[in-house]
């Protein structure tokens, strides 16, 4: 559905993508995060058509984007990272007037303006001018429009920056709903995102993509992963699970609390209920950590940071 090979975008002297390739597949949602100024938002809008790479080269669909981009916009909905809404519109006369845009009129433009509402839950709002929408209905306002033409591609800037936690949750339930029979390419530095509704990540860091996996592949990176926090009373319960060959480090934490962590990323969660269980400890919690997608965050994007100061 989408390809991208070396793309580099350059504005003066300064490089804000370099070299950045990839591939998506139709059922992907794919979370493109970085810090702020990583290059996220530059490589949406190459993808989008919006912006012209300085080299590389994009095809959506196998249309290459800079050579036609009106062919290939006509399979992306582009959901920019600010909403562009005329605000003396009405919601569904926004949607009619962008329908009509992209060719559509008559019956077939007010279907389509319908299935976008419903589809977006702007029911409630959909005689109001957009000027009067909270945060929250102006951003499913914008999602609705990028739906009109039924894309097969949905390029989505973050999506749900300033809602509060309902309004992100009904909008990561569209994202999701919506992610089946397309793709699905939301831009964001807000991690929770990735992991609520991406089923692959990306991460960008001065404008290299220095990972590609799954969010729960990335989580596995962490020196968190497999680890075993436990609540128990006993006797030396701290230097017993120090002892066995597969933990690498014990600690107790202030709450009373003892963390094994493994070697290797290895599963010691039965290693330490069999010790628990033969020295005879009363366990009152035991937790097994999935890892910590923020730790690989930083440490990923502070180590490609300090490289770029290396060299530079």
């Amino acid at each position: 559905m989408i390809k991208a090979v070396d793309l580099v975008k350059d504005f003066g002297k300064r490089r804000a993508v370099d070299g950045v390739s990839f591939e998506v597949e139709k059922g992907t949602v794919l979370g493109f995060l970085g810090p702020n100024g990583a290059g996220k938002t530059t490589t949406i809008r190459m993808v989008a058509g919006f912006l012209p790479p300085t080299g590389g080269n994009i095809h959506v669909r196998g249309i290459n984007v800079a050579n036609d981009p009106v062919a290939a916009q006509k399979s992306i909905g582009y959901m920019p990272e600010t909403t562009p809404l005329y605000e003396d519109m009405t919601v569904s006369g926004f949607l009619r007037f962008l329908a009509e845009v992209r060719g559509f009129s008559g019956t077939e433009r007010n279907s389509r303006v319908d299935r976008a509402i419903e589809r977006c839950f702007l029911q409630p709002v959909r005689n109001q001018t957009i000027d009067t929408l909270s945060k929250g209905y102006r951003q499913r306002t914008c999602l609705a429009q990028t739906l009109l033409h039924d894309p097969d591609i949905l390029l989505l800037d973050e999506p749900t920056e300033g809602l509060d936690p309902n309004q992100k949750q009904v909008v990561r339930d569209m994202i999701r709903e919506m992610a089946s029979e397309r793709v699905v390419m939301l831009s964001t530095h807000v991690l929770e995102e990735v992991e609520a509704i991406c089923t692959r990540a990306i991460i960008i860091s001065s404008g290299k993509v220095v990972a590609d996996d799954t969010p729960a592949a990335l989580k596995a990176r962490s020196s968190q992963y497999n680890a075993v926090t436990l609540s128990a009373e006993g006797e030396g319960i701290a230097n017993k699970l120090d002892q066995l060959p597969s933990v690498k480090e014990v600690q107790a934490l202030e709450d009373g609390k003892i963390v094994a962590f493994p070697k290797a990323g290895k599963s010691i969660a039965a290693d330490v209920l069999d010790t628990a269980q033969q020295n005879k400890w009363k366990v009152s919690d035991i937790k097994v950590d999935e890892g910590r997608l923020d730790e690989v965050f930083r440490k990923i994007t502070t180590t490609e940071d300090t490289k770029k100061k290396e060299v530079a």
